[in-house]
């Protein structure tokens, strides 16, 4: 462990995993994610009720309403974008709720969100089940955009109140200079330029992310 002076931060050789109490205190919401079966119900109208199963990008198609984008929302913010779609053309005043299946809920009750912003092609909350990797969670943000900046990709993590930061590089962990790191949920993982990633600039500078990332603790707020 080593303090940069003047710096606010002090740089640590791993990114901590979050511990048991950081798990409890964690907002328990759960997402829908890929082949995610739901169960929708427009109160008074019986021809749209209907059980869901999302698709491999956690995508639905629902009657009047079209196509829905899932994947990292909750049942009820769902639930609001279809009354939001049938408000007025179809329906007066449509109530909707959606709601997990029985025989998936137990499985969704246990999965949290990843936020995945900046340079990515869909940048939002993906739900974790199981173990992912930094490189799995700019996949499900499907990808990096054309001008993605992916030296400089930052990973930030509370553990037992402590605002930590992971900042890697993606070719090299492509190349296989470094493991690919294990994401968390509650994590926050920015790709490419951003103020976050600025207030780390004159450490970035003075480091080689090409063999080895650079992991900070530190006092800064992270506002994501």
């Amino acid at each position: 462990m080593a303090t940069v002076p003047a710096s606010g931060v002090t740089l640590l050789e791993a990114l901590p995993q979050p511990t048991s109490g950081d798990a409890r205190q964690a907002t328990r919401q759960s997402y829908v994610g890929s082949f995610t079966e739901l169960t929708v119900d427009v109160y008074g109208v019986s021809d749209l009720q209907r059980d869901i199963l999302t698709d491999g990008e956690g995508k639905f198609s629902f009657p009047l309403v079209g196509t829905l984008e899932g994947a990292g929302k909750s049942p009820t913010q769902l639930a609001a974008e279809i009354e939001d779609r049938l408000r007025g053309r179809f329906v007066r005043d449509p109530q909707v709720t959606v709601n997990f299946k029985a025989t998936s809920a137990a499985t969704h009750l246990l999965s949290q969100a990843v936020t995945v912003d900046g340079q990515v092609q869909r940048p939002g909350q993906y739900p974790l089940v199981g173990r992912a990797t930094l490189m799995r969670a700019v996949s499900l943000a499907g990808g990096l955009t054309e001008l993605a900046k992916r030296d400089e990709v930052l990973v930030f993590r509370k553990v037992d109140n402590r605002q930590y930061v992971g900042i890697y590089n993606l070719e090299a962990i492509r190349r296989g200079n470094y493991a690919d790191p294990e994401i968390f949920p509650n994590d926050v993982v920015i790709v490419g330029d951003s103020p976050q990633r600025r207030l780390f600039e004159d450490i970035i500078k003075a480091a080689t992310l090409l063999s080895t990332p650079l992991i900070v603790l530190t006092n800064l707020t992270n506002n994501n």
